[in-house]
């Protein structure tokens, strides 16, 4: 279908007279299969990932680029390190840019995980 519920809605009063809540229209449509909501539409965006079973098996990695201190000191990253198995943060670190030295630094005073992501 071209169109949603809202504008079927005003093309039935508009052209045939009948003047119906969107409601009504949407859940018409929806029993015909002719409109899916928005769950339906969106496709997943990644396949669920179970979480690992031990503390320190993996330690998720993310760092987020931003003016932390506001105009009192340059632009830097925090870079956060988080245990998979039960999302506890490990370790917090300022770094000035994001690489994989910084990285393997922050994982030397985190803990020596199995795997990292």
């Amino acid at each position: 279908m071209d169109f949603g519920p809202t504008l079927a809605a005003e093309k039935l009063a508009e052209r045939h007279g009948l003047h119906l809540g969107v409601e009504t229209v949407r859940r018409w449509m929806l029993m015909d299969g002719i409109w899916k909501d928005r769950r339906q539409r969106l496709k997943p965006v990644h396949q669920p990932r179970h979480r690992r079973d031990c503390v320190g098996e993996l330690v998720q990695i993310d760092g987020s680029e931003h003016w932390w201190f506001e105009n009192r000191g340059p632009q830097c990253t925090l870079l956060v390190f988080i245990d998979d198995a039960t999302s506890r943060l490990m370790h917090l670190q300022f770094v000035q840019t994001k690489s994989t030295s910084t990285q393997r630094s922050g994982l030397a005073r985190s803990a020596r995980p199995a795997a990292t992501g």
